[in-house]
């Protein structure tokens, strides 16, 4: 049987908030729970955002509320050359390409397929949260232009048009389609950063996560993150669990912008770090899991 590893990868491109402790909380309670370890990655994939004082200011709350990883912290700026690796592999099965178009350009043809009639208007653009499930939808303009590799452009690799099964934790059985959803994956954009999709798997095959804990905003992620590790050459993919989240609206998360769930403002309010993650799970309201089980 695999050891059971977690991890809590929060983004240093703002303070933590009661959503992050949501998330922490789902973790480490799961993980623990199951004999495991949690592993501490920061997700400081996209350089232009990220911050370092933003990372200190994480890890001392983190430390503060109780959260304590089994391994020493990765961060994703200083594994370049891990990617760059998954990368090569990828390009000796012919599967990556360069792309030269904007994100407005991608934005316009979306939208013409759509009025088209070439588009379901079930694609991930219209759903809710509006992280991995608004990513735009790649109509492949730059698949067979054999454009070189150089700086400006982005980077993609060709997925199938496959449906991808699963069982969530949570959900139970989901079938997605990623070529569907996002087209042919972004995984280096034009100013040269990692994207989410393929640093996080990238990462979770290497440091041999077996269980993946986050928000349903990121449900919409699994099948592509899927695909992609077995195109990479993962063959026993992780198990996921996607946890409610703290809404403000119906189709609106709790963000990093919301003064009134920052962790430094509670803690300097006087409240414990008991006070501060039972008041986030009030937030989210009574799990429809047992998180011990």
């Amino acid at each position: 049987m695999r050891d059971m590893i977690s991890r809590f990868a929060p983004a240093p491109t703002g303070f933590l908030h009661l959503g992050h402790v949501v998330n922490a909380v789902c973790v480490w309670r799961e993980t623990r729970a199951r004999g495991g370890r949690v592993l501490l990655r920061i997700e400081d994939h996209d350089q232009q955002r990220s911050r370092r004082e933003y990372e200190a200011e994480i890890l001392d709350d983190l430390a503060w509320l109780g959260f304590a990883a089994d391994e020493p912290l990765v961060r994703q700026s200083e594994r370049g050359e891990i990617y760059e690796r998954a990368l090569d592999g990828l390009r000796r099965q012919g599967l990556v390409y360069a792309c030269n178009c904007s994100r407005a350009a991608i934005t316009r043809a979306g939208l013409k397929a759509r009025a088209s009639g070439n588009r379901d208007e079930t694609d991930p653009a219209a759903q809710p949260f509006g992280a991995a499930d608004s990513e735009l939808w790649y109509p492949g303009t730059c698949r067979e232009r054999r454009l070189p590799e150089e700086p400006g452009l982005g980077v993609r690799v060709r997925l199938e048009p496959s449906t991808e099964r699963f069982d969530d934790l949570r959900h139970g059985p989901q079938e997605q389609q990623p070529y569907e959803q996002c087209g042919d994956l972004l995984v280096k954009d034009r100013d040269g950063n990692w994207t989410y999709q393929f640093a996080a798997t990238v990462d979770d095959y290497v440091q041999g996560v077996t269980l993946v804990i986050r928000g349903d905003d990121l449900l919409a992620s699994t099948g592509r993150q899927l695909q992609l590790a077995r195109l990479l050459g993962r063959r026993e993919p992780p198990q996921f669990l996607h946890h409610a989240l703290i809404m403000k609206s119906p189709r609106q998360k709790l963000s990093k912008s919301d003064s009134d769930s920052g962790i430094r403002e509670l803690r300097a309010l006087g409240w414990t770090p008991a006070q501060v993650r039972d008041h986030a799970m009030s937030r989210v309201g009574r799990f429809p899991y047992d998180l011990q089980s």
